[in-house]
Parts: C-alpha cells; sequence; structure tokens
C-alpha cells in the first residue's frame, strides 16, 4: 500500500443518497414467511424485498387501509 493517496481527481459518489438506516421492527411471522418465500422464487434477499415494497409505496403515497375492528 502507498503512503498516500491523491483523491483530488475523484468523484462523488452517486448512490451515498441511498444510504440505508438499520432499524427493528415488529412484522407477524405470516408476513415473513411470504417474503422469505418469494425470496427463493426470485433470489432476492427477504430483506431487500421488503425494503423494495416499502420503498415503492412510499414514492408512490400509498397508505395502508386501517380498519379498526
Amino acid at each position: 500500500m502507498r503512503e498516500e493517496y491523491d483523491f483530488s481527481n475523484s468523484v462523488a459518489n452517486p448512490y451515498a443518497t441511498h444510504v440505508k438506516k438499520q432499524i427493528s421492527i415488529r412484522i407477524e411471522t405470516n408476513t415473513i414467511d411470504y417474503f422469505k418465500n418469494l425470496a427463493k422464487e426470485t433470489g432476492i434477499s427477504y430483506q431487500n424485498l421488503i425494503n423494495s415494497y416499502l420503498t415503492e409505496c412510499a414514492q408512490k403515497h400509498i397508505k395502508p387501509e386501517l380498519k379498526w375492528s
């Protein structure tokens, strides 16, 4: 390795605005099972599938239907 590196011609990371934040969330087991089975079909991790779904909902301003019984 070098002692020093020259980053004067470097380019900013275009993905830096897409930073993910780790959180804890309670999800029902049948919901997790659904996404795990979907992960097996698609080859994408269930966490990424859940993230993609929630991201799409946020981008399209989809609001959940809340029904209280």
